[in-house]
């Protein structure tokens, strides 16, 4: 199966999960698992959540910014997978000046 992201149109997500400005994503979902191209604009960010019953990969393409994950924080850029496990907690932060673009997976959603 290939999924082609380009001929799908981005979606508004405001205040996703109790974030900063608005996340913008498209969405493959075959009932089980998650794919997901995502981008944050400057100053957006996804709110602090936990993962239960799953875990989530996000690979960044393009933008800096930053995942606080548990009790941590850590800087990301093109290139960096950041993996949070079932059972922890994570946000991922725009604090540049560009988009923050990223996949993103999340298998048994």
């Amino acid at each position: 199966m290939v999924n082609s992201f380009n001929e799908m149109e981005w979606t508004a997500n405001p205040g996703f999960k109790g974030g900063e400005g608005t996340f913008y994503n498209k969405v493959f979902t075959d009932g089980v698992n998650k794919m997901m191209h995502g981008k944050l604009p400057a100053g957006a960010s996804i709110g602090y959540h936990m993962h239960e019953g799953n875990c989530e990969m996000i690979f960044i393409l393009e933008g800096e910014g930053k995942v606080i994950y548990d009790d941590s924080e850590m800087r990301v850029r093109p290139g960096v997978c950041h993996y949070c496990p079932e059972g922890h907690s994570h946000s991922l932060v725009n604090d540049g000046n560009a988009d923050l673009v990223f996949y993103a997976v999340v298998p048994k959603q």
